[in-house]
């Protein structure tokens, strides 16, 4: 019997990024796997990932930004060429164009389809041309897969209000999983050394770099504050969103952040920080850098929107800012800084058992696997 997967998204370093531990359990599981995205800058190493991993992977070129139908239409075909040659068993699609295409190319060629919404972005943010025509997009195209997962229920409850899909295909994911045993608490030993803050995220004003930026700014004018203001993230010049590099420079000749660039791995960087920032008002789906440092027994502080207040309980395991209010991020972080050593211990513990017990990629791959089961029972016996 064919047990060949295809993975389908926008870009390869996602797939690597997020859904690594999902295709080594697929290929354990006896699945073979081909993952179909564009290139990137990281595609050299997201390859060697994958092939690694034991799957394929096949270049399907993709304007991400694009708006021209025909384009859109030339993408439709290829990737409906790449079905019908590789003949999976399932499809599962990732991001805006590879869930709208891609469940279109897999009922055109009678192939059960599971779609996975990461995060709604720009979609329900404005009510212009562009965002109708893709609701209208999702509305059609997602009649077609068997399960439409989401990984917070802020998206989920869209879709079902705006009447996008019914109520019996809609599921939630936990997340894209974060694995916790890579993800796990790195002793280190006590140090006479400034507070440290730190915010991982792809460098968009939308994830609220501006607002901690000015946050730090408060802060450091505070002379019984010592604290560092780390920034790690990849600068996206090509996003209109996009904060320039400029600017990042600034921030840094004002001695206000410190920016490290970016890093392949970055556990190290988690642990040498007592707290992990993400004022994010962009519509996540969940943020990875939060599932990561909570996973690392690290207290967050985060926004109550849309994916992050899936990962804080205020209180708990970090502290809730309001969103776009650099002043208010900064009397946050400054009761972060107040609170005891054994208090912070306590929250970063409790961020590592909420986890554990709800984000835990075993959970999801689990979830995946009873589903793609499901659908190819389905299949069966309608063939």
């Amino acid at each position: 019997m064919n047990k060949k997967i295809l993975l389908c998204s926008n870009i390869l370093w996602t797939i690597t990024q997020f859904r690594l531990g999902l295709i080594k359990a697929l290929v354990d599981a006896g699945y073979e796997v081909v993952c179909v995205a564009d290139t990137d800058d990281f595609s050299v190493l997201s390859e060697t990932k994958i092939a690694d991993a034991g799957a394929r992977f096949i270049r399907l070129v993709m304007n991400r930004k694009g708006t021209n139908p025909f384009s859109d239409l030339r993408y439709l075909f290829k990737l409906k060429k790449i079905i019908k040659l590789e003949k999976p068993v399932i499809v599962i699609n990732y991001t805006i164009k590879p869930v709208i295409y891609g469940s279109i190319s897999a009922r055109l060629l009678h192939i059960p389809s599971l779609a996975v919404t990461t995060g709604l972005g720009f979609v329900f943010n404005s009510n212009n041309l562009l965002t109708r025509i893709t609701r209208l997009l999702y509305k059609f195209s997602l009649r077609f897969p068997s399960k439409v997962f989401f990984l917070n229920t802020d998206d989920r409850e869209i879709f079902l209000h705006n009447r996008i899909i019914p109520n019996e295909k809609a599921s939630l994911l936990p997340s894209e999983g974060i694995d916790t045993e890579y993800y796990q608490p790195i002793p280190t030993s006590p140090k006479d050394r400034d507070f440290t803050f730190l915010l991982i995220a792809r460098l968009l004003w939308e994830k609220g770099v501006g607002e901690y930026a000015e946050a730090a700014r408060i802060l450091r004018s505070d002379n019984t504050i010592n604290a560092r203001f780390m920034l790690i993230g990849y600068i996206d010049s090509d996003n209109p969103g996009g904060i320039s590099k400029t600017q990042i420079q600034q921030w840094s000749d004002e001695g206000i952040i410190e920016y490290c660039g970016t890093a392949e791995d970055i556990r190290n960087i988690i642990s040498e920080s007592d707290c992990v920032v993400l004022p994010s008002y962009y519509r996540e789906g969940v943020p990875r850098t939060l599932l990561e440092a909570a996973s690392m027994a690290k207290p967050i502080i985060t926004t109550d929107n849309v994916g992050c207040r899936e990962v804080i309980d205020d209180g708990i395991n970090g502290f809730i800012c309001k969103t776009k209010d650099s002043t208010n991020l900064s009397e946050v972080m400054r009761r972060m800084i107040r609170l005891t050593p054994e208090k912070r211990e306590k929250m970063g513990q409790s961020g590592r058992n909420k986890i554990l017990n709800q984000f835990d990629e075993r959970i999801v791959i689990n979830i995946y696997l009873k589903e793609i089961e499901q659908a190819l029972n389905i299949r069966s016996n309608y063939l």
